[in-house]
């Protein structure tokens, strides 16, 4: 693994996506992750909506499926598997800013035709007590609470960088599976040999100014998952089919640079921790176009 020079904990995690709030709902929009191009052509919107849906083909989500989305961002692929999966989703983030979103947002699971589906029997004071779907959680996945065996799919999606522990990390998925439950990770991954250039340059840089602590390769994250109990059933690399994300969110962020004042106010804010994501935006491109970093989709089974 490449680690950060500086140290980085999950308050510092906290502080990089709250800080940065506007910015990421202003030029990531909702799905704060890559899109997935599988023809070329598609919209940024609908690429995004692909990278989860092949997430969810992949956790074998369905109605019912009692499902863990770590590091939820706002919301927006834990919304789209209840509205369209008809699954059972809990969802947490360490970011303040997010969660306030996140359960700000209304889902359309609650409609009257699946009510029915569900409960027929139950009267509306019934349906009023039961739980949120979505259930949005705010606080630290490696100090989280939640029962043992109580899912029987965990997705994370750009969410394991973040990780300063990550044998805990995977620990915790497994803690909190079924077994043969099944947990599907979409990471950023560093290059099994990157060169000292790359490293110096573009990797470490990465992870200390995009608040990770470390960037793991692919053999990394076998090995992990391995150690903490799971089976490797597919390792998907999606690199090429990820590539349009940065040139797109490059060139966004540059009109709104133009076009709103706000923007230059805060990169040249010198209490502004985090501006310096503006330049980690150009090295994550040059990265990913260089080959100094992968992307990776990890489809895992929880062994009996």
């Amino acid at each position: 693994m490449i680690a950060s020079r500086q140290p980085i904990g999950g308050a510092d995690v906290g502080r990089h996506y709250d800080e940065l709030d506007a910015f990421y709902r202003d030029v990531w929009g909702e799905h704060v992750h890559h899109g997935l191009w599988l023809r070329g052509d598609e919209s940024r919107e609908l690429a995004v909506r692909q990278l989860a849906e092949l997430v969810g083909r992949e956790a074998g989500i369905e109605r019912g499926t009692r499902v863990i989305d770590i590091g939820c961002g706002y919301g927006a692929t834990a919304r789209l598997f209840v509205e369209e999966f008809g699954a059972k989703l809990t969802a947490i983030t360490i970011s303040a800013a997010q969660h306030a979103v996140a359960v700000a947002k209304p889902s359309s699971s609650s409609s009257a035709g699946e009510r029915e589906e569900d409960d027929e029997e139950a009267d509306e004071d019934d349906f009023l007590r039961r739980p949120p779907n979505p259930r949005y959680l705010h606080g630290d996945w490696l100090a989280n609470d939640l029962p043992d065996a109580s899912f029987d799919s965990a997705i994370a999606i750009e969410s394991s960088e973040h990780m300063a522990d990550k044998p805990r990390f995977f620990a915790e998925a497994h803690r909190v599976l079924r077994p043969g439950g099944c947990f599907v990770i979409c990471a950023w991954l560093c290059a099994e040999r990157p060169t000292t250039h790359q490293e110096r340059h573009l990797i470490e840089p990465i992870c200390r100014e995009g608040r990770m602590p470390h960037l793991g390769c692919q053999s990394d994250y076998r090995a992990l998952a391995t150690t903490a109990g799971f089976t490797v059933e597919r390792v998907q690399d999606v690199t090429r089919q990820i590539a349009p994300t940065w040139p797109l969110i490059i060139r966004t962020f540059l009109l709104k640079l133009l076009r709103k004042p706000g923007y230059l106010r805060f990169l040249f804010n010198r209490h502004a921790h985090n501006r310096i994501f503006a330049l980690t935006t150009l090295r994550l491109w040059l990265a990913f176009r260089t080959g100094a970093m992968r992307y990776g989709v990890f489809t895992l089974r929880k062994r009996c």
